[in-house]
């Protein structure tokens, strides 16, 4: 038995659930989850969107826009992080003394609901990974329950309600967020520099990783990276390794590039378990494929099952989507905000056959940008040309004292441009027959790419 906590009893003694922002991507999906379960749900959000119509088709009551009228009969209400703390709804419900839930506690308590919670954690590959096995499980009908952090193009949505026990939840260690699940497997997949204006130091990020990993059963850690293995240093979990070194107890052998993305052996003590024709491009999506498999090979799938479903799987949305050709230059998007994730797809453009490749880059938040500069210029320069936003600030204001400029100036050939019409423009005018131009940022960058789309459709 799970240790329950006190969300856990909230949530056992009530029958009415109101969801501020019940349209957002990280809230539909529980939705889903708590209709399954036979809750009553409202909920309330500003903007129409594709998850309100999915969240609407289920008979959810939903409202638009947000008044202390929406919340008359619910005994709780759940809102996300990206609700203000004077929203009148959020107000009305502390002037009634009605509990109020924020969503990663509620994703915590529905994951002490289900009995294997793959927990996908690390601080790059967590989407493309969490949508690749939920891909796997729907596709050898093991009917999971899933929450991911992009849209999975299989189920069109960020997650599922399934009928099995088997949940998967990507895990986000940002503000140790992911401390309020309780998964029964862990995946780990790197750990890397980021979110140390919350952390500090390295060390007390490998410190919550090890948090994570250690609350679970059985943990799968990529085996190559120095800094998982410290996170899995003596820890009372059975640990499973994959990586590109032999020393694994799953990796690749015999690596062939392909037209979409890699192919591999997908090796298991010396013994092949499958050939994995990928259709995601870039090296790192390797290790991503050894994880999903690794990862399903030990739930019981087929190895034959595994390596079908992920050669059908083509990426979750904003991880390389590819959104078409237009003037005769291929327009993608990818949801890359750090350096690491930056050069990855960047040196994965760069393996596909294409005459230049065209970043257009929106840094997110001042922090990042400024302790993080150099990396971002040595993982720009992989392109061959470069457009820049302005820096978005998100959460944070600018004492840092630094602009995009100062990425600009140390790129052989970039320019900054100031809002999406423009940008957009710029594209046009900048790309060529034969080139790919990537927009990319963990922001709202891919609505120049959806300008240049409506421009030139």
């Amino acid at each position: 038995m799970k240790e329950l906590r006190i969300e856990d009893k909230i949530i056992d003694q009530v029958k009415h659930i109101h969801m501020i922002g019940i349209g957002g991507s990280g809230m539909c999906p529980l939705a889903e989850i708590l209709h399954s379960k036979g809750y009553i749900l409202t909920g309330s959000d500003n903007n129409e969107s594709d998850p309100l119509k999915r969240i609407k088709a289920l008979g959810i009551k939903v409202f638009m826009g947000h008044s202390p009228e929406n919340i008359k009969s619910a005994e709780l209400i759940v809102y996300s992080a990206a609700i203000s703390k004077d929203n009148p709804e959020l107000k009305a419900a502390k002037e009634n003394n009605i509990p109020t839930m924020e969503r990663s506690h509620l994703l915590g308590a529905l994951t002490r609901r289900y009995d294997n919670v793959i927990g996908v954690c690390g601080t790059h590959g967590k989407t493309t990974v969490s949508s690749m096995i939920t891909h796997i499980l729907i596709l050898n009908k093991q009917e999971p329950t899933a929450v991911i952090g992009g849209k999975l193009p299989l189920i069109n949505s960020n997650g599922i309600a399934g009928k099995s026990e088997t949940m998967v939840c990507e895990s986000c260690e940002f503000v140790d967020t992911f401390l309020q699940l309780s998964p029964d497997v862990s995946v780990l997949l790197n750990i890397d520099n980021d979110h140390l204006d919350y952390f500090k130091t390295m060390d007390n990020l490998v410190s919550s990783f090890r948090k994570f990993i250690s609350m679970s059963k059985k943990a799968f850690i990529n085996g190559d990276d120095s800094l998982c293995l410290k996170a899995a240093e003596d820890i009372d979990t059975d640990i499973i390794t994959f990586g590109m070194d032999k020393s694994n107890d799953y990796y690749a052998e015999n690596i062939e590039k392909g037209k979409y993305g890699f192919s591999f052996n997908v090796m298991n003590n010396n013994q092949c378990l499958a050939r994995v024709d990928m259709h995601v491009p870039g090296k790192h999506n390797i290790l991503n494929g050894l994880a999903g498999f690794a990862v399903a090979y030990e739930e019981g799938i087929d190895p034959q099952g595994i390596a079908k479903a992920l050669e059908s799987f083509t990426g979750a949305g904003r991880r390389f989507e590819f959104l078409g050709q237009y003037n005769g230059f291929t327009l993608a998007d990818d949801y890359a905000h750090h350096p690491t994730e930056i050069m990855a797809t960047l040196k994965a453009a760069k393996e596909l056959d294409y005459k230049k490749v065209i970043a257009v880059f929106q840094p997110f938040t001042f922090s990042r940008t400024a302790l993080l500069k150099d990396d971002f210029i040595n993982a720009l320069s992989v392109a061959d040309k470069v457009i820049l936003t302005s820096i978005m600030g998100s959460r944070e204001k600018n004492t840092y004292g630094i602009s995009s400029h100062d990425l600009a100036s140390k790129l052989p050939d970039a320019v900054v441009v100031d809002g999406f019409e423009n940008i957009a423009q710029k594209i046009i005018e900048t790309a060529k027959e034969g080139d790919i131009v990537i927009t990319m940022g963990g922001g709202d960058i891919y609505k120049a790419a959806h300008i240049v789309q409506e421009k030139l459709s």
